[in-house]
């Protein structure tokens, strides 16, 4: 058995093809190296002859498996040196073209999904604006941080022209971002100013605010009831406003209108959605007359409305401007810890202007035209901007 294992029968007997060099052969070689002759053979290289008696090896394995698979009666195919894989052959070209097949379906998928989703977005932003940071119709949407300084022009207007309803009746507004109700009346800092300490000057603008709430946020003001719990921060020794206040409420017209100081709806005509009002504003404080300090506020409330028994919600926004002041009760003849009104304006934002019974009264798009206003269009969530004394306009937006 020669050393690649075939047996010397098998094979013609030449001196060529023998498994190991002749003696000849080796002189010939030795003398080749000597003489450096361009042709001279070199000997392999130890990794050279490790990777082909492994390749050899693998062959003659090769050879042994299809042997013991050879049928009686056939002649045998001859043994195939082994190929690794994907090395000597290549992969297939049908396989690559399968994964082609592949590659190209995904993406065609892919690209639909990207135009169909672009085509939605088109046709409804809001999909997408509204819950980004701000967005204006987004359930989660970031309020805003306190007002602490006059602002300087309109804010923008909401991406989403749906019109509001009772699951969202906010949606599109500004207000969706202001803060609910009185957590929006924030009271600054307290300091001690006209010879008011700086407890005292809290105690102001703590009653500011209780005020405030009682008339434009308190459910049963907002009903139309009367508004006890303001009445009762007003000092009663002010004299003539508490008593204009009362007169107001049980016979309004138009010198004595209880709206005046008072947010007011006619529960016979509208009715608030859910519990939420959206405030927005700031307060701010010096010192009066010695011995007394004032508070100036101005904050505005958007009420969202439906009709008794309706769908349709429509939107009310009042804009209030009040000043208070409170006395020291050893220098004035004051009621100790009552307020002073001493003056108070107001806007409103979808109204009527010709009804003067004490309450408020919006439109609803539904409703049948009213003759156009003859004053100016106006914002009503523009705080920037003061709406004349009088005027009766267009909203251009509620």
């Amino acid at each position: 058995m020669s050393r690649n294992g075939t047996p010397p029968e098998d094979r013609p007997d030449r001196p060529g093809d023998s498994g190991s060099p002749t003696e000849e052969q080796w002189a010939e070689f030795a003398r080749q190296s000597e003489t450096g002759a361009a042709g001279a053979p070199k000997e392999p290289s130890a990794r050279a002859r490790m990777v082909t008696g492994r390749l050899r090896a693998l062959d003659e394995e090769a050879a042994r498996a299809q042997g013991g698979r050879r049928r009686w009666g056939r002649k045998s195919k001859p043994a195939e040196p082994w190929q690794p894989e994907g090395w000597r052959t290549g992969p297939a070209w049908q396989e690559r073209d399968g994964r082609a097949r592949k590659r190209r379906r995904l993406a065609g998928i892919l690209w639909m999904a990207v135009v169909v989703a672009a085509l939605v977005v088109a046709m409804r932003p809001s999909l997408v604006t509204d819950y980004l940071p701000g967005g204006y119709g987004a359930v989660d949407a970031a309020p805003l941080p306190a007002e602490t300084a006059p602002p300087t022009g309109a804010p923008a207007a909401g991406p989403d022209p749906d019109e509001p309803t009772r699951e969202e009746p906010f949606r599109g507004s500004p207000a969706l971002r202001w803060a609910d109700g009185a957590e929006g009346i924030e009271i600054p800092e307290a300091k001690a100013v006209g010879g008011m300490s700086r407890a005292q000057v809290g105690q102001a603008l703590e009653a500011t605010r209780q005020l405030l709430a009682a008339a434009n946020l308190d459910p049963a003001t907002l009903r139309g009831e009367k508004p006890v719990g303001a009445l009762e921060l007003i000092d009663p020794l002010q004299k003539g406003e508490r008593e204009r206040l009362e007169r107001s409420l049980a016979e309004p017209d138009g010198d004595l209108d209880p709206l005046m100081l008072f947010s007011r709806f006619d529960p016979a005509e509208t009715r608030l959605v859910g519990d939420v009002v959206k405030t927005r504003g700031r307060m701010t404080f010096e010192a009066g007359d010695a011995g007394s300090v004032q508070v100036y506020a101005d904050y505005t409330f958007v009420y969202p409305l439906v009709k008794p028994g309706g769908d349709e919600v429509a939107r009310t926004v009042v804009r209030r401007k009040l000043t208070t002041a409170l006395h020291d009760p050893e220098r004035f003849v004051v009621t100790r810890g009552k307020l002073s009104v001493v003056s108070s304006e107001q806007n409103f934002g979808n109204t009527s202007c010709e009804t003067n019974d004490g309450f408020l009264h919006p439109a609803f798009p539904s409703d049948m035209p009213e003759p156009s206003p003859t004053g100016p269009a106006v914002d009503p969530y523009d705080r920037s901007e003061w709406q004349p004394e009088g005027s009766c306009g267009t909203v251009t937006r509620t």
